[in-house]
């Protein structure tokens, strides 16, 4: 997709990619609930294409296109910059299209019926922003005749790392990114984004080892000799004198307790006084 560098119309300042594009890869469309699902996809991508805003297809659409798995899906994933998120919404809002902000943080939709599609822009403990950066590499794919950009399978990966909920968890996305597309990620970027949280980033690279010990090689050895080696070092420092359960990062609901009841600082914040149960019970 050749995106204008002038600024368009409808105010949308886009993102030029680097040239050098991949192979356009043959998307099949998720398998959906419904003929009208379908429709509603192709209608809107190709809205999305013709409004000349930036865009990223993520989600299952783009895993199924990676990996060749065959998956349904119950939406379509658009990622966007922060800034495009409203032209986006007020653009097929003026089609009729009904549109909802489900969280300012990081998510708004575009519905029609019980069809809709997620605008994303972030993520939701909003630490993976989607920034210029995720525009500068062409990934095309074709789904009902429209040729769209993936996300790369670099930021795809970074948007998945730090989603371990108790009904999601996305580490077999990772692992059959790694296994299918090796060669288009960049790790050193990957490290990059991951620099704070490199020790989940060594989760995933010793999850994919586990799960394919013949295919360790898809990882690069320089990648894997670093990861450990911090980790080697960092058990050596002292024990941190503040309580910080980043396990929110993850599940702000499953690590709750944490927070509220166990004296562990949230990720931002100072910890909070241990309330004990019996002290508590005697309160109420």
């Amino acid at each position: 997709m050749t995106v204008p560098t002038t600024a368009m119309s409808n105010g949308a300042v886009p993102s030029e990619p680097v040239m050098g594009s991949a192979p356009v890869l043959a998307g099949e469309p998720p398998r959906a609930s419904h003929p009208e699902a379908d429709q509603f996809y192709a209608e809107s991508l190709q809205i999305l294409k013709d409004s000349g805003i930036p865009f990223l297809v993520a989600g299952t659409f783009a895993i199924n296109c990676y990996t060749g798995i065959d998956r349904p899906t119950k939406d379509l994933d658009i990622f966007c910059k922060a800034g495009d998120f409203p032209r986006i919404l007020l653009h097929f809002q003026e089609l009729g299209f009904e549109t909802e902000i489900e969280d300012e943080r990081w998510i708004a939709k575009v519905k029609r019926g019980p069809y809709f599609f997620d605008v994303i822009f972030s993520s939701g403990v909003a630490i993976v922003p989607i920034s210029d950066a995720w525009f500068q590499e062409s990934h095309p794919a074709t789904y009902y005749g429209i040729e769209v950009q993936l996300t790369p399978p670099t930021e795809l990966i970074w948007s998945k790392a730090l989603l371990q909920l108790r009904h999601r968890y996305d580490g077999a996305d990772v692992a059959h990114m790694i296994l299918k597309q090796s060669d288009r990620i960049d790790w050193k970027r990957l490290l990059n984004h991951m620099e704070q949280y490199w020790e989940v980033l060594l989760i995933h690279v010793l999850n994919f080892r586990f799960v394919y010990p013949t295919e360790r090689e898809n990882v690069p050895r320089w990648l894997y000799d670093e990861l450990l080696q911090r980790a080697q070092q960092h058990a050596d420092l002292p024990v941190p004198k503040t309580k910080v359960c980043r396990g929110r990062l993850f599940s702000p609901i499953d690590y709750e307790i944490d927070v509220t009841r166990w004296g562990f600082a949230d990720i931002i914040g100072a910890p909070a006084p241990v309330v004990e149960t019996a002290e508590k019970d005697k309160s109420a």
